[in-house]
């Protein structure tokens, strides 16, 4: 089954996923990434993301290969340029920055990737991507040179994601942004839960475990924990636990 047909299965049944975010530019050894690596596996996290707004480091590739070689958990590329592509990868978020006005993230870089990416097995998943405000400016926000929409403004973050659905995007990634001062809000998800029947992903500033079963309480299908994890890498105990509670009562229903 492709990764796009799981998650849509997945919301069906109303089974959560879990996504660990690894910036390769945060992986200082690999020893460290390997324990990593073993807490998802013990925990059942569904999804590996790789990438970021801006990697300077040149062990993308690494990174993927370590993953790859311990665990058979998917690995997805979340690509911040047309840059970060590997071909043995599972798949690639092919995202369209929505909520921005900046023509080289709506469709700029992908004009860039495109031929390179036909070139490879990747999974293509073109995704809206949709950057809510967190309360100070974010590393993908100032990268990307656009304004997130603010969030308590729920009807344009709403149609927006109506609006990627309808362009033929199939799924929506609302993003905090990395080490955002704040989650995105459970009224702002619900709004967009309620406007698009396509997965939804969500990420940024799920540091605790009330937070990330908010977001899922609101509609995520999936959320994303990033930065989080390399402060307190038990945390993901803490929230897999809640989330194959979940996961068994959808079963049960």
């Amino acid at each position: 089954m492709s990764i796009i047909q799981s998650l849509r299965t997945s919301k069906q049944s109303g089974k959560k996923s879990i996504a660990i975010l690894i910036d390769p530019d945060k992986v200082e050894e690999p020893a460290n990434l390997n324990q990593l690596i073993n807490l998802a596996s013990e925990n059942c996290v569904d999804y590996f993301l790789v990438g970021g707004s801006l990697v300077t480091t040149t062990n993308l590739s690494d990174v993927v290969k370590q993953i790859k070689q311990n665990v058979t958990i998917p690995v997805i590329l979340f690509p911040g340029n047309s840059m970060q592509i590997d071909s043995s990868a599972d798949g690639l978020l092919f995202l369209s920055l929505i909520s921005g006005r900046n023509p080289e993230l709506l469709i700029g870089q992908h004009v860039i990737a495109a031929p390179v990416i036909r070139n490879t097995k990747l999974e293509v998943i073109p995704t809206g991507y949709m950057l809510i405000n967190s309360g100070r400016t974010t590393s993908v926000a100032y990268i990307s040179n656009t304004m997130p929409i603010p969030d308590d403004k729920y009807s344009l973050a709403a149609c927006t994601a109506m609006a990627g659905e309808m362009l033929g995007l199939q799924a929506i990634y609302l993003d905090a942004g990395s080490g955002a001062e704040k989650e995105i809000s459970a009224r702002m998800i619900a709004a967009v839960r309620k406007a698009v029947n396509v997965p939804l992903i969500v990420g940024g500033g799920i540091n605790t475990t009330q937070k990330a079963l908010k977001a899922l309480e609101a509609g995520a299908d999936m959320i994303v924990i990033g930065n989080a994890l390399e402060k307190d890498p038990e945390l993901l105990i803490e929230i897999a636990d809640k989330v194959y509670e979940w996961n068994q009562s959808a079963a049960g229903k």
